[in-house]
């Protein structure tokens, strides 16, 4: 594809506008974002304002009763789900019901929503594997994790056309869809979810680890870009997509010394995170 095949570039301005016209996240999600490192989140007003939500009870609910926590009793209210999951384990689940919610499916050719939900749990199972390794907040690592591609879903909803050119375009070249993005439309998915994370109010840190995932050594992003670098390399070596992952994800061997980790240690967190992976698989979504 040469350059003639160029679609329309996009600027942050334009971008910025459209993500404007986004639903905004749930109350209940918004306060566990804010409140991602707080252990101390009162449970029953998490229950009273989970339980309030339709469709978050419902997940909730879903996901106690699954294979995946192999309860014996049949779980009926958000209270005993809370209990059989534990806090950690409902935020993560409140906030990708929430996140996927916000996003409408199958509105631009080539782009599978499932794909990308697996790629982002897995980077967000290695982040807080990583995390718990390096002993900072595994929760805050899986957040970030979970939400370090949401740039592409915004370009996904709010320009549809161009986002179907740029993953064609991936295909044709074989080059990441980072690169494909900046080639073809003149913007990329990092930047644009830090343009959404400003809007949502998201903390600092974790604007940073959405803006600096593919290059973390840039001045000022912290420790946690870092970290959800590696992990994003360690989620496309795996392959966890149904289709086959072609693109090439360096990860910079900056990020793999900051990390000081040895082979063996980084085979084992590969290993852990694709069994984890497959434990989700026995939930049904």
């Amino acid at each position: 594809m040469t350059a003639e095949h160029i679609m329309h570039q996009l600027t942050l301005a334009e971008v910025t506008e459209k993500v404007q016209e986004l639903p905004s996240l749930p109350g209940i999600v918004m306060d566990i974002l804010n409140q991602i490192d707080d252990d101390t989140l009162d449970i029953q007003i998490l229950v009273e304002k989970v339980s309030s939500d339709a469709a978050l009870t419902a997940k909730t609910l879903h996901y106690a009763n699954s294979a995946y926590f192999s309860t014996m009793v049949k779980v009926t209210t958000v209270q005993q789900a809370i209990s059989l999951m534990g806090l950690s384990a409902t935020k993560q689940i409140i906030l990708a019901a929430g996140l996927a919610g916000c996003f409408p499916e199958n509105n631009c050719p080539g782009f599978s929503h499932k794909d990308f939900w697996r790629h982002s749990n897995a980077v967000a199972i290695a982040a807080r594997l990583l995390a718990k390794r390096l002993q900072i907040n595994p929760d805050v690592a899986y957040t970030a994790g979970l939400l370090h591609d949401i740039g592409a879903l915004v370009l996904v909803t709010q320009f549809p056309e161009q986002y179907a050119a740029t993953i064609a375009y991936r295909h044709a070249e074989g080059i990441s869809q980072f690169d494909a993005e900046r080639y073809m439309i003149g913007i990329d998915h990092a930047a644009v979810g830090e343009a959404l994370a400003e809007l949502w109010s998201f903390s600092e840190v974790m604007k940073h680890a959405i803006a600096g995932h593919h290059f973390p050594e840039k001045p000022g992003l912290g420790f946690l870009a870092t970290v959800i670098h590696v992990a994003n390399g360690i989620a496309h070596a795996l392959g966890v997509t149904t289709t086959p992952d072609k693109q090439r994800i360096e990860v910079s061997a900056q990020s793999w010394e900051s990390l000081q980790m040895s082979a063996e240690a980084i085979d084992q967190l590969m290993t852990a995170t694709i069994d984890e992976l497959h434990k989700l698989d026995q939930i049904e979504v």
